[in-house]
């Protein structure tokens, strides 16, 4: 349970990074960086992976190109869902999710292993 805590603050940080660095992405307040933490990891445990199966053949036929569109979609529909959670523009549609994952990755190195539980 801590994990995933954490795991959605890093998410949250993460987003106000991007918030800051792309004008195109639009977040106003902290809650609402958490809620949308939450929308994202949401969106992408359960939409993400039924649009790679159909688009599957497109995804083949553009070398794996067209996941960055399948990224921007994910994050757009995130954004659709939280209020006060905006995406604007083809540079944040494409680049936003690109830079979440780099700066989310970054945090997510000092994030403690979780250990199993003794039973």
């Amino acid at each position: 349970m801590r994990g995933l805590l954490l795991t959605i603050l890093a998410t949250a940080l993460s987003l106000l990074v991007v918030d800051y660095v792309f004008a195109g992405v639009d977040l106003d307040s902290i809650p609402t960086a958490i809620a949308a933490a939450i929308a994202i990891g949401l969106v992408n445990a359960i939409v993400k992976p039924v649009l790679k199966v159909v688009s599957f053949p497109l995804t083949l036929l553009s070398l794996g190109g067209f996941l960055l569109v399948l990224n921007g979609l994910c994050f757009s529909l995130a954004a659709a869902f939280v209020p006060g959670f905006r995406v604007d523009g083809l540079l944040a549609f494409f680049l936003g999710p690109i830079a979440l994952s780099v700066v989310n990755a970054f945090l997510n190195q000092y994030l403690p292993e979780e250990s199993p539980s003794a039973s």
